[in-house]
Formats: C-alpha cells, sequence, structure tokens
C-alpha cells in the first residue's frame, strides 16, 4: 500500500538522521577539541562503543518490535529486550574485563561503554523504549491514514449507492409516463424517449465523477421538465428560473443532486382534478447554491418521502456534513416548498 511505504520511508530517514549524526560525533568532538589532525584510532574506537547500541537498535528495530511489539506479544517482547541486552552488555563487560583494561588509550577515552555494564543495560533499555515508541506512533500515523482513505472510500461507495439508486427509481417512473402515453399518443411518446434518451446520455457519460458542472444539472432538469410539460400539456403552471449557462459551466456541483426535488414535486404536486403548479429556482450567492422548488399541495396526495428524498438526504450528510441546510415547510396546507443552500466552488 503507498500509505505504508511513505510511512516507512518517513521512519527509515528518520533513524539514518539520526545514526549518522551519532557516529558524526566522535569526528566533531574531534574538531572541537581544536585537534590539529583527526586521529582516527581514537574514532574507530569510539565507533567501537558506539557499535553495541547499534546492535541493538537495528536487532529491536528489525527484529524485535515487527515481530513482537507489533503483534501483541508484549511480554515476550520485554523478555526478549531484557535477554538481549544482559547478553550485549554482559558480553561486552566481559570482554573489557579481560582484553581492554590492558589498552592503555582506553583509560582516557569517555564513552558509554566505560560505564558499568548496568547502566549500559539501563541506556538501552531507555534507547529500545524511544525506538518503540517511535515505531508505535509511525505504526498509529499509518493506520490513521489508512482509515482516513478506507472512510475515503467508504463514503464515495455509499454517495455511488445512493446516487445510482435514485437513477432506476427516476428512470422507472419516466417509462411508466411513457408507456402510458404509447397507445393514445405515439408522437408525444417517440418526443418523450427523445428526451429521455438525453438524459441517459448524461446520466451514462456525464456523472461517473464526483463532481458536474452546474450547467449540466440544469440541462439535465430541463430535459426532465421538457417531459413532463408533453405529459401534462397546459394543465400545470411550470415555471423554472436559472442562472445562464455561461455563468453556470463554471460552478461545480455533486451530479444528480438537484432533479430528486424536482421528480418528487411532479410526483406529489400534481392533480388532475385541481389547479396545479411547479416553480423551481436556481441562484447563486456568496459561494452557495440556492435550490427552491415550491409545488402545490393536495388534500389526497400521498404522503411524502420514499427513497428519492430519503437518499438525497444521505447523500447531503456525506458530501457536505453540516455545510449545508435544507429546510421543508410545510405550514401552508396548499403549498409545498423545499429550500437547499449548499456550498460550490468555481470550476477549475
Amino acid at each position: 500500500m503507498k500509505i505504508s511505504k511513505k510511512t516507512s520511508i518517513g521512519e527509515n530517514l528518520f533513524y539514518t538522521f539520526v545514526w549518522a549524526a551519532i557516529f558524526l560525533v566522535p569526528i566533531l568532538n574531534s574538531q572541537l577539541m581544536s585537534e590539529l589532525h583527526i586521529n582516527f584510532n581514537n574514532v574507530v574506537i569510539s565507533w567501537g562503543k558506539i557499535a553495541p547500541y547499534f546492535v541493538v537498535f537495528l536487532l529491536n528495530n528489525w527484529l524485535l518490535a515487527p515481530q513482537l511489539l507489533l503483534r501483541n506479544k508484549r511480554v515476550w517482547y520485554i523478555a526478549a529486550i531484557l535477554v538481549m541486552l544482559a547478553a550485549i552488555f554482559g558480553g561486552i563487560q566481559a570482554w573489557n574485563y579481560r582484553y581492554w583494561q590492558t589498552i592503555e588509550v582506553l583509560q582516557y577515552k569517555a564513552s558509554f561503554s566505560d560505564l558499568e555494564w548496568y547502566w549500559n543495560v539501563v541506556l538501552g533499555v531507555l534507547m529500545v523504549g524511544t525506538n518503540s515508541m517511535i515505531k508505535l506512533y509511525y505504526r498509529a500515523l499509518e493506520t490513521e491514514q489508512r482509515m482516513l482513505v478506507m472512510h475515503r472510500h467508504n463514503m464515495q461507495a455509499q454517495m455511488d449507492y445512493l446516487k445510482y439508486q435514485i437513477n432506476p427509481h427516476f428512470f422507472m417512473n419516466t417509462l411508466n409516463n411513457i408507456h402510458a402515453m404509447i397507445d393514445f399518443d405515439s408522437q408525444t411518446a417517440k418526443r418523450c424517449v427523445i428526451e429521455l434518451s438525453k438524459m441517459m446520455r448524461y446520466v451514462l457519460y456525464d456523472t461517473d465523477s464526483d463532481r458536474t458542472t452546474l450547467d449540466k444539472e440544469i440541462q439535465f432538469v430541463g430535459n426532465y421538465i421538457e417531459l413532463m410539460r408533453i405529459r401534462y400539456v397546459d394543465d400545470v403552471d411550470i415555471r423554472f428560473e436559472h442562472p445562464s449557462a455561461t455563468v453556470a459551466r463554471g460552478v461545480v456541483v455533486p451530479p444528480l443532486l438537484l432533479i430528486v426535488f424536482v421528480e418528487n414535486a411532479f410526483k406529489h404536486g400534481v392533480s388532475y382534478d385541481a389547479p396545479s403548479f411547479i416553480h423551481i429556482d436556481i441562484s447563486l450567492a456568496g459561494g452557495e447554491l440556492r435550490y427552491r422548488v415550491v409545488n402545490s399541495r393536495h388534500k389526497r396526495q400521498e404522503k411524502r418521502g420514499g427513497v428519492g428524498l430519503e437518499n438525497v438526504r444521505k447523500r447531503l450528510s456525506l458530501l457536505f456534513g453540516k455545510r449545508h441546510t435544507l429546510a421543508i415547510d410545510t405550514s401552508r396546507e396548499d403549498v409545498y416548498e423545499i429550500n437547499l443552500s449548499i456550498p460550490v466552488k468555481n470550476h477549475g
């Protein structure tokens, strides 16, 4: 996974810089002591005394921590660390006792290994603890990044599911309308098929992405309204106000977000035996898209709800969280009104 590789590279670079600095200390120390020439013999001896800690680090970083600590075998990990430190520094202490005390230069060169073996073990524990904390930090960072990626993927999957669940619901209703016209008005049915084909082309080719431009959404809504005009002729007062194509072309919006409210307005707001109206208004102001759908209500109108409106609520929540407002006004007996406000950004 790319996240794991990036996190691992960052961790390894950190260790590389730290140990490079540690191994440079003896050389820099010679220069700080104003020595005319660097005594490489002393440098090598100092590196030899640093080497046990480097070995401890390598064993912990590449073997013990991955195999035990990161697999939650904490007791085995602590036991292995103590055995490793006791073996390495106990062995060094025994070696020093037998051989190094006879080398005069070592009597005057301070280094970690000149301490008693138990102090070396304490320092080793501190170093291993620091190394383990760093590994746990990078593991937590990697887990957090992976969870964020999974969360984004899950959100996208949910939005795709909600978006494409709307489509069959919408097209099923439209096809039913066309089917009802075929027997008594075949020419009108043909016009409906043409309008529907335009809409299907948009759904198939322009909504694969998580965003589209407002002019395409407006055209999609307009095509649906034309279908409804053919069906209802002059029986319904239909008004559709929206920004010009030039302005709308520069605004990015989620695809198939607006159509649900229009579909519900036609489904629930039209009566065959009473005057009906549907007024739709889209406007832009202050970085927001404001969407208003007002339609007539009738006493026998079936209760609002269904797949489409519920899905669009969920989708709005996933897309915008608390950065959107959706207000449904049913205070008037003869009017049903929806006001939606979502943040938008310019195309580019």
